[in-house]
C-alpha cells in the first residue's frame, strides 16, 4: 500500500461525517474540487472505495463504514503523540503561584516538559485561585472548595496534604481527640478567609472550640503565645507545620478523627497550552491519596478531593 497521509485520513473523517463534500471542504478551510482529489487519491492508495457518491448524495460504502471507527481511532492517537512529544519539549514557560508550601523536586519534576516559574508573591489561597482565574498566573499550590472551581472556571487536582496537629504546654504527648482542641480564628477575613471558613467547618463537626482572635497569630511566635494563654492544646495550621517547637511546648496528635487540609494544583478549565497541562501531570501523577482517604480522616465537606456520597 502506497503511503498514506494523515492530512488524507482527516479529510475522510470529515467527509464521513458531514456526507456532503462542500460542507466537509467548508469544514476543513479547502476547496471543494481540492478535497475530492484526495479523497480518491487515498481510495487509490487504500484499495477500496469509501464513497459512493453522485450529484445529489454521498453515503459511506461498506468498506467504508468498517474503516471509519480504526481511522478516527488513529487520528486520536497521532494526536496523543504529538501530545505528548509536545510535552517532552519542556520549551513552554509556565507561571506558578503558591501561597506556603511547594512539592521539594518542583523543579526535577516538571524540567523536562515546561519552563516552571514560581511566582514570588506569596498570597492567601483565595488570591492565588483568583489570579489563575483571571490569567495573572497559570498554575496554583492552594486550598480550594469545590464550589470556588465552579465559580471561578478552575480545575484541581491534589498535589499535597498536611495532617494537622495540636501544640499544647507542659509534657503530655498523648493523642487528643479533636474535639477537645482549641482552633484560632482570625477576624482578619483578608488574609485568613480560607482558614477561617475550615476552621468554621472544622469545630461545627468536631466540637472543637472556636477561640476569635484580631493579632493574625494563626502562625508565627504569636500562635506560640496563644496556646500559653489557651486552657487547652491549640490546632497548628498548614503554614505552622514545619516550625520547630519552643521547648516548653509539645506537639499533640489530633485523632477522631484525624484532621487533613488539602493542598490543589488548580488551573483554568478552558486552558489548552501544551505545558501547562503537562504541567498539571508531571507535579500531580503518582501523588496518590495522601491518607485523605482512610476511614477517620477528615476533609471539609466541599473539598474536591473528598470522597463523595
Amino acid at each position: 500500500m502506497a503511503f498514506v497521509e494523515l492530512r488524507q485520513l482527516r479529510y475522510f473523517v470529515a467527509v464521513a461525517e458531514e456526507l456532503n463534500f462542500g460542507r466537509a471542504a467548508e469544514r476543513l478551510l479547502i476547496a471543494g474540487p481540492s478535497l475530492s482529489q484526495q479523497i480518491k487519491a487515498l481510495e487509490r492508495d487504500l484499495g477500496v472505495r469509501l464513497f459512493d457518491r453522485d450529484r445529489r448524495s454521498v453515503s459511506l460504502t461498506p468498506a467504508g463504514a468498517a474503516l471509519l471507527p480504526h481511522t478516527r481511532a488513529l487520528l486520536e492517537r497521532a494526536d496523543d503523540l504529538k501530545r505528548r512529544a509536545g510535552r517532552l519539549s519542556g520549551s513552554e514557560s509556565v507561571r506558578l503561584g503558591y501561597v506556603n508550601w511547594l512539592p521539594s523536586d518542583l523543579t526535577s519534576r516538571t524540567a523536562a516538559v515546561a519552563q516552571v516559574h514560581v511566582d514570588a508573591w506569596v498570597a492567601p489561597s483565595h488570591t492565588q485561585a483568583a489570579r489563575v482565574a483571571d490569567g495573572s498566573l497559570d498554575l496554583a499550590v492552594c486550598w480550594v472548595r469545590t464550589e470556588d472551581l465552579k465559580r471561578l472556571g478552575l480545575r484541581a487536582r491534589l498535589i499535597g496534604a498536611d495532617r494537622l496537629y495540636a501544640v499544647a504546654k507542659g509534657t503530655d504527648t498523648s493523642d487528643l481527640p479533636a474535639r477537645d482542641a482549641d482552633i484560632l480564628i482570625d477576624d482578619d477575613v483578608t488574609a485568613w478567609a480560607s482558614w477561617n471558613e475550615y476552621a468554621a467547618e472544622l469545630t461545627h463537626v468536631t466540637g472543637a472550640r472556636a477561640v476569635r482572635i484580631s493579632d493574625g497569630a494563626i502562625t508565627g511566635p504569636a500562635f506560640f503565645d496563644h496556646v500559653r494563654r489557651c486552657s487547652r492544646p491549640v490546632l497548628n495550621s498548614p503554614k505552622g507545620q514545619t516550625a520547630p517547637l519552643p521547648r516548653d511546648l509539645v506537639r499533640r496528635e489530633i485523632v477522631g478523627p484525624k484532621v487533613y487540609w488539602t493542598w490543589s494544583l488548580v488551573w483554568r478549565a478552558s486552558e489548552d497550552r501544551t505545558g501547562v497541562l503537562a504541567a498539571v501531570d508531571a507535579l500531580c501523577d503518582g501523588v496518590g491519596d495522601l491518607g485523605i482517604h482512610a476511614p477517620d480522616a477528615w476533609l471539609p465537606a466541599d473539598d474536591p478531593h473528598a470522597v463523595q456520597g
